[in-house]
């Protein structure tokens, strides 16, 4: 079992002893989804901590996701609840990156592919291929495209 995995785990175990709700039964959806990826495929393995990092990385941005239906629905004890659980599942992912930091590490992206001769918007997937490596699990996707457009067009 993974350090990430086993911490996940624990922290189950301990808030079904406090009678957390919110944290038991998140904790539970978490470690549903990653036996789910540990058992795709053709055959059962055991995910390594950046692997289950993935996979909680992407059941927060469900939660993100979620909220932000149910507060255009008009549904705000939903929204709420999701919110909550994202900030749960936050507890177990690394520290995201600033704005400013984004942004200078996308600009030094930038200023890589102006010096192999991509310009304007079309070196949008040059600068992503750059940029995607250095900001892996630290920026959500939508952040960094957002940052390498505005940096792109002027």
């Amino acid at each position: 079992m993974t350090t990430l995995k086993s911490k996940l785990q624990a922290d189950l175990n301990a808030a079904i002893k406090e009678r957390d709700e919110l944290r038991s039964s998140t904790l539970r959806l978490t470690l549903a989804a990653i036996q789910k990826e540990e058992v795709a495929g053709t055959e059962k393995r055991e995910l390594s901590d950046d692997e289950v990092q993935k996979v909680i990385a992407k059941e927060a941005k469900k939660r993100r996701e979620a909220a932000e239906a149910f507060a255009q629905g008009g549904r705000a004890e939903s929204a709420e609840r999701e919110k909550a659980e994202g900030v749960v599942l936050a507890e177990y992912l690394p520290k995201q990156l600033s704005d400013d930091e984004l942004h200078s590490i996308v600009a030094q992206a930038v200023e890589e592919a102006k010096a192999a001769g991509a310009e304007g918007p079309r070196a949008m997937g040059q600068v992503m291929k750059i940029v995607n490596p250095k900001v892996a699990g630290l920026a959500e996707g939508g952040r960094v495209a957002a940052a390498v457009k505005k940096l792109l067009a002027g």
